[in-house]
């Protein structure tokens, strides 16, 4: 698979204060130890973003006060999240970490479905510039990480998935969704392999050999 950091861009999926921060805006607290290591290899991916001049863009899972974007998530799904305030985009919760606070001009996208394609313009925004190849980063693996991953990749993206930069709060779904990727859906990729090749600026990504 072809990487072309003119080609590419940075996303990093809801590492934002209602999943990687002390608590939500009701006051639970948040089981946060398992995704600080996401965060922290984020930080890393980000500064080479920033210094290789490849574009940001941020999601944060957040709906409005009223939840009535939310549809059969938060009114079937996911009920507790409305019941008690939760994610939504008017509290802290969808505020972006401050390890990798947003710069003036960098993307954020606001989504309120688990994918980052779906009710979005971030496949507009790719395909209007021609970004077809996609880094990623973010919380949690198995559930907003891998929607976004597999739906992106059935719409042709080149897809790359960084692991250190991946975080789940079940470490057996974070490597099951990783070997997911690396079968079906795109390359997954260590962060130090992936940023010598956004500095390098074109690769070729094999396939694991374990899965051809």
């Amino acid at each position: 698979m072809k990487f072309d950091a003119a080609a590419s861009v940075l996303l990093l999926i809801d590492i934002q204060q209602g999943f990687c921060g002390t608590e939500r805006a009701s006051g639970i607290k948040i089981n946060r130890e398992p995704l600080l290591p996401a965060v922290e290899g984020a930080a890393k991916l980000l500064a080479v973003a920033r210094e290789t001049k490849i574009p940001v863009i941020y999601t944060s899972m957040a709906f409005s006060p009223d939840y009535k974007d939310g549809g059969v998530l938060t009114s079937d799904l996911r009920p507790n999240l409305k019941a008690r305030g939760e994610l939504r985009r008017d509290t802290k919760d969808a505020e972006i970490m401050p390890e990798i606070a947003p710069l003036p001009g960098e993307k954020i996208i606001y989504k309120q479905r688990y994918s980052a394609a779906i009710n979005t313009d971030l496949v507009f925004w790719l395909r209007s510039r021609g970004r077809y190849c996609v880094i990623v980063g973010g919380v949690t693996t198995g559930m907003c990480v891998e929607s976004t991953v597999r739906d992106l990749a059935q719409m042709d993206f080149h897809m790359f998935v960084v692991p250190e930069a991946c975080g789940d709060l079940n470490p057996d779904t974070h490597k099951r969704a990783m070997e997911v990727f690396a079968f079906a859906f795109g390359r997954v990729v260590p962060l130090e392999k992936m940023i010598a090749t956004m500095r390098a600026g074109s690769a070729d990504i094999p396939m694991e050999p374990r899965h051809t």
